[in-house]
């Protein structure tokens, strides 16, 4: 019972590695949010299908950046913690963080 009080309380205290740069992120979110609004308003103007493709390309490659800074995050701090404590909650961190690659490479 102590371990399972010890392992809720070092979850409750655990902070994501991206808190640091959260404003940062938040910063970027809402660029990606402004990129969203012109695609819809681009659309809605009736631009050329070109433009309006460089657009989505340019919102795709922030949104891969935006991820890929995250994953560094958690991989830096989630993952490297998970891995100092050893055990099934290393290999299942590292389960997670492929999983995460595996998506962000189909995307």
């Amino acid at each position: 019972m102590d371990e399972a009080l010890a392992a809720a309380e070092a979850e409750q205290s655990h902070r994501h590695g991206y808190l640091h740069h959260k404003e940062d992120y938040v910063k970027r979110l809402r660029r990606i949010e402004g990129q969203a609004r012109g695609l819809q308003r681009m659309v809605d103007e009736e631009k050329y299908c070109i433009d309006i493709l460089t657009q989505v390309s340019a919102m795709t490659s922030a949104l891969h950046a935006f991820s890929l800074a995250l994953l560094e995050e958690h991989m830096a701090h989630c993952l490297v913690d998970a891995a100092a404590a050893g055990g099934p909650e290393a290999d299942e961190k590292v389960a997670e963080a492929m999983a995460a690659i595996r998506r962000l490479v189909r995307s």
